[in-house]
């Protein structure tokens, strides 16, 4: 019935037309149409059926309900077919559509729906084509409006796919679990209560920034390091996925590794406030990018080539694991990680990998690691072995390298980037001396280099080691080591929770206040914290220290 209405309509026009079990056209005016000119009538009446309606305009009806199955099922067809990648298809039911009188302004929804939900990104082109389309048909009308119809649903079906805005579901769901979580001080309006409760107070304009990015919170604390947005690598969203996942990779590690290369953390063994303090740190300065550029510097000492084998030995946040990744793409990758949170968090980055490229997790400390590769790889030979941050305070650490040179390749290259724990920043050479008696400053900043000069002895914990101490200790083990050393400047912001941590004792391992102990009494101790809290406490500085890029072969 519907599809002799729609013939009807579309061969009389705008004549009235009673609708029945046939259609009956006693309408005045009509009688020369060829319909009612060879149809005979039946006691004055006139039956046309759709056959007749079909036969008298030359035009064949589709069975097409706008209210039924046919309407939805056809819309699916279409859609099903763009986001497919074939064109034929594609033209054909959208053909179908205009002939059965389809409304082309819902084609046109539809389609710009799926320039965002089906391209997206890949193709970021793809919504203003379908939109410029659809007022070019806004503008021409029927019948030449099918050119910019069929141009937007050829363009959407040739063009490249990506679903990653899917990832704003992701957010609405997080979204739901968070409802009460805050936003972050340093993101809310200075405008209203700046002085009052330090609202925008920390927030970094990026465009003051190399490159106009610097790494920042700007996730609730509660979804520190949570991903959304997983780009592909489809059409134009392959060039920024690169670019997105470097800068990610870079900002996990300041999260999970803390501050920089060097950090005042070498006299730090008190607990820590992981979800405030190191976000709070790294908010300050560009470390993901100089932890990016560590990264890059250490593969550039001995670059692997496409098919190499490499051992991650500290994987922690990736860093270098991802890296490796990206540059053995027919070798493979095999991260070794302390914690059971590291290797789920390294596992479920991995899971948008494809599962032959991702890598293998071990989860092991490192003095057990070469009893487990005996295990999991026990033929199997590494071109490079790499680390970040692998001795920490503790160069006892070397002989389980020395342990791992036989799982080298004969060309095999073991790189290290560590920071210097003797190189780390004096507080005494922040305060200078122009509010407090020069004599406790002098005993102060000799007490200080008491610290880092003293504690050589690979035996104690933490030994501070610098430069030559470490050279000593691998010809030693004999290993045949290349160091270079690099100065570095963190951009820190020293907060009362991080001088608590300096001069609070009674933890695991001995803090910054204990080691003074040794050389100031408990009421200059008591002094130098006062005068560290009102001189330093809310304070940016420069935190300077050093790093070595180390390289070791077997001799």
């Amino acid at each position: 019935v519907y599809s002799v209405l729609f013939v009807a309509a579309m061969y009389f026009g705008s004549r009235i037309i009673r609708r029945g079990p046939n259609f009956n056209l006693p309408v005045p005016g009509i009688e020369e149409n060829p319909a009612v000119e060879t149809t005979p009538a039946e006691n004055g009446t006139i039956h046309i059926s759709l056959a007749v309606a079909e036969e008298s305009i030359q035009q064949r009806a589709v069975l097409y309900d706008k209210e039924g199955d046919a309407h939805f099922d056809t819309i699916s067809a279409f859609i099903k077919s763009v986001r497919g990648s074939d064109p034929d298809a594609a033209l054909f039911w959208l053909a179908r559509m205009v002939y059965a009188g389809e409304d082309p302004r819902f084609i046109f929804r539809r389609m710009v729906i799926l320039a965002s939900e089906d391209v997206g990104l890949a193709d970021p082109n793809a919504i203003v084509v379908v939109h410029a389309c659809a007022e070019a048909f806004d503008r021409v009308g029927m019948p030449e409006g099918r050119y910019p119809l069929a141009h937007a649903a050829l363009y959407l079906a040739t063009c490249a796919k990506s679903n990653s805005v899917m990832g704003f579901f992701d957010a609405l769901s997080a979204v739901e679990q968070e409802r009460e979580e805050d936003v972050p001080l340093h993101l809310r309006d200075a405008n209203r209560d700046k002085h009052g409760f330090g609202h925008g107070k920390g927030y970094l304009y990026p465009h003051s920034y190399r490159e106009h990015w610097v790494e920042q919170q700007y996730l609730p604390s509660s979804l520190q390091g949570q991903v959304f947005y997983q780009p592909s690598d489809r059409g134009y969203e392959n060039q920024i996925r690169h670019q997105v996942m470097r800068q990610r990779e870079a900002q996990l590690a300041a999260l999970v590794e803390g501050v920089g290369v060097a950090l005042p953390e070498t006299l730090t063994f008190s607990p820590t406030d992981s979800t405030t303090d190191r976000w709070l740190q790294r908010t300050l300065g560009e470390v993901g990018e100089r932890l990016a550029g560590v990264r890059d510097r250490l593969f550039a000492l001995a670059p692997p080539q496409r098919h190499h084998l490499v051992l991650d030995l500290n994987a922690g946040s990736g860093l270098l694991t991802w890296e490796a990744l990206r540059q053995v793409p027919e070798g493979g990758v095999y991260a070794c990680v302390r914690a059971a949170k590291d290797a789920q968090a390294l596992e479920e980055q991995a899971a948008v990998l494809e599962e032959l490229v991702r890598p293998v997790v071990i989860e092991s400390p490192l003095a057990e690691l070469p009893d487990r590769l005996q295990v999991i790889a026990p033929r199997t030979q590494f071109d490079r072995i790499v680390g970040r941050n692998v001795l920490s305070t503790d160069l006892a650490q070397l002989s389980v390298l020395k342990q791992l040179i036989p799982w080298l390749s004969p060309n095999g290259v073991l790189l290290l980037v560590e920071a210097i724990p003797a190189e780390t920043q004096r507080l005494a050479q922040l305060l200078g001396d122009q509010e407090w008696e020069r004599s406790l400053h002098e005993k102060f900043t000799t007490a200080e280099e008491t610290i880092y000069k003293s504690s050589f002895n690979l035996s104690s914990k933490p030994a501070l080691w610098n430069t030559e101490a470490l050279q000593m200790a691998l010809d030693n083990l004999g290993l045949t080591a290349t160091i270079q050393v690099e100065p570095t400047v963190t951009t820190l912001q020293i907060t009362p929770a991080l001088i608590d941590r300096w001069f609070t004792s009674g933890g695991d391992r001995p803090s910054y206040a204990d080691h003074l102990t040794t050389s100031l009494s408990s009421d200059e101790l008591a002094t130098v914290r006062s005068i560290v809290t009102q001189r330093l406490a809310h304070q940016v500085v420069e935190w300077r220290g050093a790093i070595a890029f180390i390289i070791l072969k077997a001799q």
